[in-house]
């Protein structure tokens, strides 16, 4: 691995890619199915993530955001935390320090990588509430009627 130029910090050894839809496709409640083989090794964060078109309410995380995945590119060993597992959660408050995602996040570990094959990453959202799958597996059940502050 090589270092910066007179810096002393590490010159992260991969590319990333972004895949933005903001101007071609945003939905409010439905069903969006995502078919994806995360990618594999060290460094690697990836994610797939619904944000508002618009932030009618405010900075983040006022106007909301659903994070389906979020997961690690490299192997750990089958500690939680690794290419095997992610997470998934709802981010909404008034501001950065009232978000209140712990209300809504559940993580899911599965029996092997996530970068080995496809799957398919699900979110049903509906008046009632929002729902996360991966390949049918029911994996977060956030009903609406749940007292979102408390």
């Amino acid at each position: 691995m090589r270092s910066a130029p007179g810096s002393g910090n590490y010159i992260n050894p991969i590319q990333s890619a972004r895949l933005r839809s903001v101007n071609s496709f945003n939905f409010k409640y439905g069903r969006a199915e995502i078919k994806a083989k995360l990618p594999k090794g060290d460094w690697i964060w990836p994610a797939i993530w619904f944000l508002p078109k618009d932030n009618a309410y405010g900075a983040w995380p006022a106007s909301g955001e659903i994070d389906l995945v979020e997961s690690r590119g490299n192997d750990c060993a089958g500690t939680a935390g690794g290419s095997e597992s992610f997470g998934t959660t709802l981010h909404w408050g008034p501001d950065y320090l009232h978000d209140a995602y712990e209300k809504a996040t559940k993580s899911y570990k599965h029996t092997e990588s996530l970068g080995n094959d496809f799957h398919i990453y699900g979110l049903d959202w509906s008046v009632d509430g929002i729902k996360s799958t991966i390949d049918g597996i029911e994996v977060m059940n956030f009903p609406f009627d749940k007292d979102m502050w408390a």
